[in-house]
């Protein structure tokens, strides 16, 4: 699966099919977003400039935001931000298909957040997105990626299915470009953005 082809499949699923609480209801869509926004305020710095990439509609963005971050979303959906800007119309957005985040925003950030995108990509193009998220970030900034880890590890077939890592695999990147891995309670990965070695 290339980069363009998952993104083309996801601009075409149903928005109701996507996420699995959508199933139970909307407002526990929405509620899920609120948990994680509260979540990822444990870790990233009050106030700071955050970027969600892939945002879709906002779930993550928008909460993030009322709890005071300043937020960019990022999504490679045209569909998606459109989505974001309905939910919240001031927010900014960026189209980027992580790999060209940096140039997108123009200038670094103190954090990225990630949740989901990577585990829908081969190998190959995860490690593409993270350095490009990578690259958008300042020294000392924050990463947080939904980037799982396990002992029977599987790259995906499809856009919907789900590609888990090595450790020795994701440190060897972290070391490529530029990531410290910090210890945190979060269901995600969390890392320091370091010097490339």
């Amino acid at each position: 699966m290339s980069i363009d082809s998952v993104i083309k499949a996801w601009d075409e699923a149903d928005p109701a099919a996507i996420h699995p609480t959508r199933g139970v209801s909307e407002d526990a869509y929405r509620e899920s977003g609120q948990v994680q926004a509260e979540l990822l305020a444990t870790v990233l710095p009050a106030g700071c400039r955050v970027v969600d990439f892939g945002c879709g509609d906002g779930r993550v963005a928008v909460p993030l935001r009322t709890l005071g971050y300043d937020v960019v979303g990022a999504d490679s959906s045209d569909k998606m931000l459109d989505r974001l800007r309905k939910s919240d119309a001031t927010i900014e957005t960026v189209r980027s298909n992580g790999i060209d985040l940096a140039g997108e925003l123009g200038k670094k950030v103190d954090a990225v957040v990630c949740l989901a995108v990577l585990i829908h990509h081969t190998y190959a193009s995860a490690t593409e997105i993270i350095a490009g998220l990578r690259a958008a970030v300042r020294v000392n900034g924050m990463l947080v990626l939904d980037w799982p880890v396990s002992d029977d590890p599987v790259e995906g077939s499809t856009w919907i299915s789900v590609t888990t890592w090595t450790r020795a695999l994701q440190d060897e990147v972290c070391r490529q470009v530029g990531l410290k891995r910090l210890d945190t309670d979060l269901p995600w990965s969390v890392f320091r953005a370091v010097k490339a070695a």
